[in-house]
């Protein structure tokens, strides 16, 4: 999961950015990121809620927790209450920061970088923006925002990292949790624990 979480955080950390283009977005706020923890894996690795705090603030005005939450609970949505809806929303939310933060300081990059040649746009409510993560022992890894027009503003839905959709490996993972708790909502909200291996990252999908 350390690199579903160095790449996800590279994600805009200021609202002022919403006007600009998908593309633009990403490409400014992954320097201003990396600006704020770059070198000091170290000093975050002991003061882990300094970390968790400087994550928690850069995805709050730029993923769709509550879109997200609606796609991986899938057909089970309709269903679920509006008070499960929301607290799943709050408990998929709080597992990502703590997953993010932690996998943050492991993951061994030298370069991350958003593609020149960008894939146009088929639906103006939709986007997508590419970018590569270069490990240490120069395996690159690509990567590919999903965002959608909200409100006015562009926000990150789903992130496909190597070929492996992220939203739909945890809609599968919810389903499976679904069945093996005969569809009780509270037991696997309450137990939610998303999980993509590492060696799977690195294996790759072809989504």
């Amino acid at each position: 999961m350390a690199l579903y979480a160095t790449v996800l955080l590279m994600l805009p950390i200021g609202a002022s950015a919403q006007t600009q283009s998908p593309e633009a977005m990403i490409r400014e706020n992954v320097t201003g990121f990396m600006e704020r923890i770059d070198g000091r894996e170290d000093y975050y690795a002991s003061n882990i809620d300094e970390l968790k705090a400087i994550v928690d603030e850069s995805l709050n005005d730029v993923a769709d927790f509550r879109y997200i939450g609606a796609s991986v609970m899938g057909s089970y949505f309709q269903n679920a209450t509006p008070e499960q809806r929301s607290r799943f929303a709050d408990v998929f939310r709080r597992t990502l920061i703590d997953t993010y933060t932690r996998g943050l300081v492991t993951f061994d990059y030298d370069a991350l970088r958003v593609l020149d040649n960008q894939r146009g746009q088929r639906y103006e409510d939709q986007a997508s923006v590419d970018m590569e993560v270069v490990a240490t022992n120069g395996q690159v890894y690509p990567v590919s925002y999903s965002l959608r027009l909200s409100n006015g503003e562009w926000r990150v839905v789903n992130v496909i990292v190597n070929g492996i959709n992220l939203g739909l490996t945890f809609r599968n993972q919810f389903d499976q949790a679904m069945r093996q708790n005969n569809r009780d909502y509270d037991a696997v909200i309450r137990t939610w624990s998303p999980e993509v291996g590492v060696e799977e990252l690195e294996r790759g999908g072809d989504a």
